[in-house]
């Protein structure tokens, strides 16, 4: 069964469990893609993700109806088929945390997905009120990865995540900013401070991080979340009048949402990038990008000149 043929069936079953008609994945987890997933390793631990997972922002944000949320399961569905796992939200995202808590129970996939999501408020015991509703929400005695967001009150939370990493309630702990402006900042606290993961702001239009971020990331043994793949859509749209390159087929890519994929986790410094969709269409042809061959620095630079030069 060819990739294609297989993301097309995924496709339809996934239709069919987010409208509640199976139970679980059934057939769509036998359907399995011609290639293997692209993983990376977290240092800290040896275990491998894929290198393509999912965000949560304003995507997940939705109301309780059936309307609104029969999309989103159906991503969740095919996301999970598809061998996604790292999920990433936030209790500032809204209602975001719930509807992933409510929707991984609906489809049956809970224990498929890394599930991360992170601390924003001043105060150890502010903090700790946080993390204990966002686990509520989602669903969770214990969740992947909490993040300390913007590194607000870094030093109190990472004290609080240390605990709970060592009694088990935690498996990962990490800081997060998603401005280029944040990144000295965040790069004094990687110097000084060991965790398992970041997230940053990186991609084919924002690659401040590669200066000093990502090698120290490196070598300080720290995996990398990269959100803003698209940098919020702008890239995309600069792009959708351009035809897709030829070379773009050296690296198996069908779309620019590809192209751009590939080119973050071509990156060695990079885990997994975490595009946010509510289409299953979009999210099958991202997940493409987990998929084949990455580009060679050399490809990547090329890659960077089409997109500056659009």
């Amino acid at each position: 069964m060819s990739r294609r043929e297989s993301l097309r069936l995924l496709g339809v079953g996934s239709v069919a469990l987010a409208a509640g008609t199976v139970s679980s994945l059934g057939g769509a987890e036998e359907i399995k893609a011609s290639e293997k997933i692209l993983t990376r390793t977290i240092p800290s631990s040896g275990e491998a993700v894929p290198v393509i997972g999912l965000g949560t922002w304003q995507t997940f944000d939705v109301g309780a109806s059936e309307a609104e949320r029969a999309p989103l399961a159906e991503v969740l569905a095919a996301f999970a088929g598809l061998g996604g796992r790292v999920v990433d939200s936030s209790p500032m995202y809204g209602r975001s945390e719930e509807v992933l808590g409510d929707l991984a129970a609906r489809v049956g996939v809970q224990e498929k997905l890394f599930v991360a999501t992170k601390v924003w408020t001043q105060g150890r015991q502010a903090g700790v009120e946080q993390m204990e509703e966002s686990m509520r929400r989602l669903r969770r005695t214990r969740v992947d990865l909490i993040q300390v967001h913007n590194l607000v009150d870094a030093e109190a939370h990472l004290e609080t995540l240390r605990v709970w990493k060592a009694a088990g309630r935690v498996r990962y702990l990490g800081l997060t900013h998603y401005t280029t402006g944040g990144q000295a900042e965040l790069a004094r606290w990687l110097e000084k401070t060991p965790v398992d993961f970041i997230q940053i702001n990186y991609s084919a239009g924002e690659r401040e991080a590669e200066r000093r971020l990502l090698p120290l990331a490196r070598e300080r043994g720290v995996a990398v979340i990269a959100n803003r793949p698209f940098s919020q859509g702008a890239l995309l749209g600069r792009l959708r009048a351009r035809a897709l390159p030829g070379w773009a087929a050296e690296i198996g890519c069908e779309s620019w949402a590809q192209v751009l994929l590939k080119f973050i986790v071509g990156h060695p410094a990079i885990t997994c990038a975490i595009p946010a969709t509510s289409k299953v269409a979009h999210l099958r042809d991202n997940m493409q990008a987990a998929y084949g061959a990455l580009p060679d620095e050399a490809l990547r630079e090329r890659i960077a000149k089409e997109v500056a030069g659009v």
